[in-house]
């Protein structure tokens, strides 16, 4: 069986606990490795020793050891992934026109494809299909499948006194 990697820490502990406490969850934890290590200079740990006593995967403690012995403590401070907020392409202002649209019972747009048109003409805004699909449906819960609009020049009055006349013909 292999011997646990001996990992002389440099830096002073003080230092690794500001780092701890200013940093994000991940260099948190990989101060706490840091922080454990030079606590227990006098012999090597095993990854599965230290893995118990820190709550961390095996497999990111031997990824941080590693690192920290090729870059040091700047290599563990870097935080490396990848994402984080994407700006939305639609402003403010532009939602609330949308929504105004969208619940608008008398509107004419039945489909997404009208929707994508109103939007590049009235919005004067380049935008893809699939991306003003999301957005709405994120936004203002629409669906691809919807029930028929209704004919926009119908009556209201007149479908009321149809509604009040055909319920008393109803037999329950």
């Amino acid at each position: 069986m292999a011997l646990a990697k001996q990992i002389n820490v440099k830096e002073d502990l003080s230092i690794l606990k500001i780092h701890a406490k200013n940093g994000n969850d991940l260099i948190k934890k990989r101060m706490r490795l840091l922080i454990e290590l030079k606590k227990n200079k006098s012999f090597a740990q095993s990854k599965i020793v230290l893995s118990n006593k820190l709550g961390i995967n095996h497999n990111s403690i031997v990824k941080w050891r590693n690192l920290y012995l090729s870059g040091g403590i700047e290599a563990l401070l870097k935080d490396g992934r990848k994402g984080g907020y994407k700006p939305s392409l639609v402003t403010k202002e532009e939602h609330d026109r949308l929504k105004v649209l969208l619940n608008d019972r008398h509107n004419q747009i039945v489909g997404y494809t009208e929707l994508l048109n109103w939007v590049n003409k009235e919005l004067k805004k380049e935008m893809k299909y699939i991306t003003l699909v999301k957005y709405v449906e994120r936004h203002f819960g629409t669906k691809i499948k919807v029930a028929r609009k209704s004919n926009i020049k119908k009556d209201a009055q007149a479908v009321d006194a149809f509604k009040k006349t055909s319920l008393k013909n109803v037999k329950i």
